[in-house]
């Protein structure tokens, strides 16, 4: 059995519920994490040594980082449909789940928290403002290369869009001042919602 710690409105544990239902792979959730708490037990940290959700266990190995999850549960289980283990399409895969981590989290992060999880009047609405804008230019980029080829890294569904798609259903439940009209990335988004893990486990009410 594999059993994922972290709370299910975490985008990251998101990423890590809907790899395993493509799978179609038995596992179990306990909630870690925000107002659950638990991630800064000493057992924890030995598993996530600063805390974050999630962490996926497995016959006693343990891992943590988002897309790294993915890509474990991908080699471990049969994934190669969505991470192929041809070098150069896993590297492109590879290069997107980094774009992703390394410069969309940060401002989805910024508009996300500021917005959802933060009452009105402490919001820092300069920032959020620039963080919608920095958004909106790396969805640019994704809306131009989805309208080549159809998907993030190749031109089927692979774990790149999984990375990129629980982000992109809060791109587009929030009103938020000056946001892009980007068609391309719509019309993927629609797609993801076609997709029933999606659906069940990324693209709820936003909390």
């Amino acid at each position: 059995m594999i059993h994922l710690l972290g709370r299910k409105t975490s985008s990251n544990v998101m990423k890590a519920l809907w790899v395993l239902e493509e799978l179609g792979l038995a596992y179990d959730r306990a909630d870690y994490g925000g107002a659950f708490g638990g991630t800064n037990t000493a057992e924890y940290r030995a598993k996530q040594p600063v805390g974050l959700v999630p962490v996926v266990e497995e016959d006693g190995f343990s891992i943590f980082e988002s897309n790294a999850i993915l890509r474990y549960l991908c080699n471990a289980h049969g994934g190669e449909r969505f991470y192929p283990a041809e070098p150069r399409a896993r590297g492109t895969i590879d290069a997107w789940l980094d774009f992703q981590q390394t410069v969309l989290s940060g401002p989805t992060s910024t508009y996300f928290i500021g917005l959802v999880r933060t009452p009105p009047e402490k919001r820092d609405m300069t920032a959020i403002t620039a963080a919608i804008a920095q958004a909106g230019d790396i969805w640019a980029i994704l809306d131009d290369r989805i309208a080549k080829q159809g998907w993030v890294a190749a031109d089927h569904f692979s774990i790149a869009d999984i990375a990129f798609g629980v982000h992109v259903h809060r791109w587009f439940s929030l009103d938020m001042p000056g946001k892009r009209d980007l068609p391309n990335l719509r019309a993927w988004y629609d797609r993801l919602l076609a997709r029933p893990p999606y659906g069940t486990h990324c693209a709820g009410p936003l909390a």
